[in-house]
């Protein structure tokens, strides 16, 4: 499917929440409680969750991080699992974070060596090492077997300590991912946005990594807090795709847009498809949530009715293939 459309499942990412209600949450063995599922091999398991529901922070929230529990808990049979659904819905890069596991960084880094490890052993697929802090992101680099998929690293800005991911990038052979959030804090608009990227470019030009090895993300605000948000992403994606070409890979955190909306899958669909008219070859969603197949499919169509695949051949070979 990268061949037409790279797509980055994110849903392995400790900040994953379920709500506390949620008809997911069972009881099981007595007294204990968590989410029942299926391991790859086809056994019924039950990720525990009986101590995070009883922590504070839990009941004052309502939600319960169910992939960071995962991790806290080692319980790999779940992580493939969810992996693996997000492989067969059509992801071709699993994002991969351990930010919110525990505060203290050498446990952080300790968390994020056992997910890399873990998650390659079983399932060779392409993964994304996301973390706001670059330590963590080489720690996951350390273990990291390349000759199961080239990392992508999660991620640089304009931010001081965001250089070194650059850095790590080009020693260790990865691709990399570059948000568009300035030295003092987020982008206004679509022009602070294409601003920040552009100089992000020219650090990048600086370091030596490869064109096609960059993925630019002009960064997904909640329409909700502001109307103009998805319009300032989109913007800014149609002007970076003029600025560099077919030359950059683009993608953006979909899923944000909708953060407090109802029918939040409504607006990620259309964001998707948006985003995919102004230039994003990559997708970052839930598998399954958006049909990744209906995705590349709407990407063939509108890029041979826009002109952009002659004489439709692109499209005509993957409707053969089908």
């Amino acid at each position: 499917m990268s061949e037409y459309l790279i797509v980055m499942g994110e849903n392995i990412n400790a900040t994953r929440k379920i709500r506390t209600n949620s008809p997911r949450i069972v009881g099981y063995s007595g007294n204990k409680k968590g989410i029942k599922y299926k391991s790859i091999e086809g056994q019924e398991k039950y990720l525990d969750l009986t101590e995070i529901l009883n922590s504070d922070t839990v009941k004052q929230s309502g939600q319960v991080p169910h992939i960071g529990a995962a991790i806290l808990n080692h319980d790999q049979d779940y992580l493939w699992a969810m992996v693996k659904e997000q492989v067969d819905g059509g992801a071709d890069i699993i994002d991969l974070c351990a930010d919110e596991v525990t505060p203290y960084p050498e446990k952080r880094h300790d968390y994020m060596r056992w997910l890399v490890k873990t998650m390659q052993e079983k399932i060779p697929v392409r993964y994304s090492i996301d973390s706001s802090d670059p330590d963590t992101i080489e720690a996951g680099l350390e273990v990291y077997d390349q000759s199961k998929g080239r990392a992508l690293l999660n991620s640089t800005n304009l931010e001081e300590n965001r250089k070194k991911v650059m850095e790590l990038a080009k020693k260790y052979n990865c691709q990399i991912l570059a948000n568009a959030s300035g030295q003092e804090g987020m982008p206004q608009d679509d022009k602070e946005r294409v601003a920040n990227l552009v100089e992000l470019m020219g650090r990048l030009d600086k370091v030596g990594i490869p064109m096609e090895d960059r993925f630019l993300d002009p960064l997904v605000f909640p329409i909700g807090a502001g109307s103009e948000y998805g319009k300032h992403f989109l913007n800014a994606c149609k002007t970076i795709r003029d600025k560099y070409g077919d030359s950059i890979h683009m993608l953006g955190g979909f899923s944000n847009a909708s953060f407090g909306m109802p029918n939040r899958k409504v607006i990620n669909v259309t964001l998707t498809i948006l985003a995919i008219l102004h230039g994003c070859d990559t997708i970052m969603i839930d598998p399954k949530q958006i049909n990744v197949k209906q995705m590349i499919e709407f990407k063939l169509a509108s890029d041979a009715l826009l002109g952009k695949d002659e004489y439709c051949m692109k499209f005509i070979e993957f409707m053969r293939a089908k």
